[in-house]
């Protein structure tokens, strides 16, 4: 199945103020995975409401939970999730989004005996805070090379969420954790370095759900970020694959121009 017989899957929870919102449903769809060796990492910044009370109300000994003394901001608290896991695997859980019963399962049963992947990728659907399905994507990325994978993100045909991916927890760590410059693309600059130096697992099944609501990161970060931000991803994308610069920087350069028009405008609107 991979380095490990049925290896331990690390999933980690960080969280703010939400213990009135989905932390309680997030936490037991973590704990009631079909796939049962499993680490429920929770790190709580420092939240003013009940979220310890909630938390420890859990008697569950596969969870852990962790307090900051002071909000450290949402990218220190991804990467105390990331430092504290055990697990050979590990997923980024946020708070407000949701994964199948299955996710954990369908994802590490592909795994031949033996084969260590950089991350494994399932589909994905979008949802409201109702949580009515707003759409669905399957994931087409199967065959595909490293240069098409990161092509077909810029084309929209690579669906990525942190919902739908597990990442290998020790090359995780080794590359830095979760990062970039502005910390806006502090996903993708992980998941393409992974899927590229280590491989990749594609799992076609839509398995994990992606909350879209009036907090999600866009028009509210200045546009300057998000330039500085996307010329970093470009940057480590060329170092990643070098012989496909030119062809990456067409889409790429183009892709990012048409994005910051759309937040350009939704910020003058």
């Amino acid at each position: 199945m991979s380095s490990v017989e049925n290896p331990l899957v690390s999933i980690g929870i960080p969280t703010f103020n939400r213990a009135n919102g989905n932390l309680l449903k997030v936490i037991e769809r973590a704990l009631g995975q079909t796939y049962q060796n499993v680490e429920v990492i929770v790190s709580d910044n420092c939240s003013s409401d009940h979220t310890p009370e909630l938390v420890q109300s859990i008697k569950d000994s596969r969870l852990r939970y962790f307090r900051q003394e002071t909000n450290q901001g949402p990218n220190f608290n991804f990467n105390y999730c990331l430092k504290q896991a055990r697990g050979e695997y590990f997923l980024l859980f946020h708070d407000d989004d949701m994964i199948d019963h299955d996710f954990v399962e369908t994802c590490i049963s592909p795994l031949e005996p033996g084969q260590s992947v950089g991350a494994i990728f399932t589909g994905v659907r979008i949802i409201d805070e109702n949580d009515k399905v707003l759409e669905e994507h399957e994931n087409k990325a199967a065959g595909l090379s490293p240069s098409e994978f990161i092509l077909g993100w810029f084309a929209d045909i690579t669906v990525l969420y942190l919902c739908s991916t597990l990442y290998n927890t020790a090359r995780l760590k080794e590359v830095g954790g979760f990062s970039s410059k502005k910390n806006l693309y502090d996903d993708l600059v992980p998941t393409f370095t992974l899927a590229t130096r280590y491989g990749r697992l594609d799992v076609a099944e839509v398995k994990a759900g992606f909350r879209r609501h009036s907090d999600n990161r866009g028009s509210s970060v200045p546009i300057h970020d998000w330039i500085e931000d996307s010329l970093y991803l470009l940057d480590i994308l060329y170092r990643l694959l070098p012989d496909k610069r030119t062809l990456l920087s067409k889409e790429g350069e183009l892709y990012f121009c048409k994005k910051m028009y759309r937040n350009v405008s939704e910020q003058l609107a």
